[in-house]
């Protein structure tokens, strides 16, 4: 049986766990938010509006990666919603599995700070968007392993347009038991 992980992943406030949990549902796949791995202590920064640094993030990512890797011990896919900033992060990531993709959801600074602004109940604060557009390191051309989506569209198309690339890529993947 193959497994394949995903990880969705953008600044917050781009839609990634609505993005992920969609995907989820329509591939039968586990799935869970990144923010839920996030030890107290950076909960607590961010709410407090102070941004992580990697002396926060390593330790988070390593988490990530764990629970991306019993998936393949269980022989199940996974899906995570993790920011995934840096190139360097998205390495770390890979290295925890095999089969790993990246679904990147891209859009303007305007539409993700209004996102931001509207939603309720989450730590994020949304003045801790400059900090994480300033981190991001958009996906390179040899990343092969990343779809990279406007938010501008709906979950579902999202989804949808996530799914039919998703395909195109592993048909070009060699298969690994």
């Amino acid at each position: 049986m193959l497994t394949f992980h995903l990880v969705v992943m953008g600044v917050s406030g781009c839609g990634k766990t609505s993005v992920a949990a969609a995907l989820a549902k329509r591939l039968g796949l586990v799935m869970v938010d990144g923010d839920d791995l996030h030890t107290p202590e950076s909960v607590a920064k961010m709410r407090a509006g102070i941004p992580l640094d990697d002396t926060d993030r390593w330790p988070w990512l390593d988490r990530i990666g764990a629970y991306l890797a019993q998936g393949d011990a269980t022989h199940t896919g996974r899906i995570v919603a993790c920011s995934a900033l840096k190139r360097a992060y998205r390495d770390r990531l890979r290295q925890h599995t095999q089969q790993l993709y990246f679904v990147f959801l891209d859009g303007s600074d305007e539409l993700i700070r209004k996102r931001l602004v509207e939603r309720k109940g989450h730590y994020m604060h949304p003045e801790l968007l400059d900090s994480q557009l300033r981190t991001l390191e958009r996906p390179q051309p040899d990343e092969h392993d990343i779809i990279c989506l406007n938010i501008s569209a709906s979950v579902d198309a999202l989804a949808d347009q996530a799914l039919q690339v998703l395909q195109s890529l592993r048909a070009q993947t060699p298969r690994v038991s």
